[in-house]
């Protein structure tokens, strides 16, 4: 009867448990005009057949797998006209859900994304399940199926909270991606069985999955996208929020970009750099990138001096190239044959020059 996230439900039920605020519905209590008009289409016992008919369950607070991280969604404020914690959520598959989000990951992007995008999701999700994380999306085209497959592949467990009942695939074109999690994972959603995806019902989709992972990425998303709102529901919920870098010229990037200059967002570009972001302080630490060391990085600095002034093809004598490296002959020339010892440079009859590829 009551649509998820609904603030006015929120106001007027404020302090009631769920079975005090359905005997007031029922009895048509003042202040719940608002719903009457759905009374008469609610039949609860006709939707738990129909989750029964797809092996789905309800799962309500004080359940074993009740995912008490949701919770923090009562202190979070609203968004998009949305707010309020779930009063329960329908749930598809054999994992169970509070042990499959104690560790898990939101990836989330554009429907219309590039291939660049695509392929980032997918390979983010696959080395995420690979370390033993879940990955939640929200089951549209682009991203979101990107980062399902991408932890399927992985032998891993994704979970897709829909905007719709669990026994629907929407998009429709995705039923074979919902059968497949549904064998290996899990389809979640707060809308009962037989419900129909609408745009609110999307934006309140998304609160869930922010508040359920321990960190939100953003893959690709333009400046008005869904990710945005699930990003901002990932920010209110104190949760952190994680950003993909992309081409200054695609306009799926560019929401990507706002998150990290103006919102804060944790610039990610490989799945250490995701896990370092969503763990304990002082755990999962990544370091920085550095190049491979060379021998030439290990050399003392007359050696570096010696081996800068040595030609690279025509030979020349020892105080030629002491003259170029501003030092002194026996200096130089103990240099050179540490050098040649490094087979970094060698002797030939005429003097000395840098060591060839091929003579090496």
């Amino acid at each position: 009867m009551i649509e998820p996230g609904d603030l006015a439900a929120l106001k007027v039920f404020e302090g009631m448990g769920v079975l005090e605020m359905w005997e007031r519905l029922r009895r048509k209590d003042l202040g719940t005009e608002r719903w009457e008009t759905r009374m008469a289409a609610v039949e609860p016992e006709r939707d738990l057949e129909r989750a029964a008919a797809v092996g789905a369950r309800f799962v309500i607070p004080g359940d074993d797998e009740w995912p008490e991280q949701v919770e923090v969604l009562a202190d979070a404020g609203q968004l998009s006209r949305r707010a309020g914690v779930p009063f329960g959520l329908w749930v598809r598959g054999p994992a169970r859900l509070r042990q499959v989000l104690e560790k898990s990951v939101a990836i989330v992007g554009a429907r219309a994304c590039s291939s660049y995008g695509a392929h980032v999701a997918g390979e983010l999700a696959a080395g995420l399940a690979a370390n033993g994380y879940a990955v939640v999306s929200g089951g549209a085209y682009g991203i979101d199926a990107a980062a399902h497959r991408g932890a399927l592949a992985a032998s891993g467990v994704t979970v897709a909270v829909l905007a719709c009942g669990v026994d629907k695939s929407y998009p429709r074109s995705n039923s074979a991606l919902f059968s497949r999690i549904v064998e290996q994972g899990l389809v979640v959603s707060e809308l009962s069985p037989g419900c129909s995806p609408s745009k609110l019902r999307f934006l309140a989709r998304n609160r869930v999955i922010a508040s359920a992972s321990q960190g939100t990425l953003v893959v690709e998303a333009a400046v008005r996208s869904g990710a945005l709102n699930s990003a901002g529901w990932a920010e209110q919920c104190g949760r952190p929020v994680m950003a993909v870098p992309g081409p200054i010229t695609s306009r799926m990037s560019e929401g990507s970009h706002v998150l990290i200059r103006d919102r804060d967002a944790v610039l990610v570009t490989d799945v250490a750099e995701v896990i370092e972001a969503v763990s304990e302080l002082g755990s999962g630490l990544t370091s920085y990138r550095h190049a491979p060391k060379t021998a030439i990085d290990e050399l003392s600095h007359d050696l570096r001096r010696a081996l800068d002034a040595v030609p690279v093809q025509t030979p020349v004598p020892t105080h030629r190239i002491a003259t170029t490296a501003g030092l002194d002959v026996p200096t130089t020339q103990g240099a050179l044959e540490a050098l040649a010892a490094l087979e970094l440079v060698h002797l030939a009859s005429t003097g000395w020059c840098l060591t060839r590829p091929e003579a090496g």
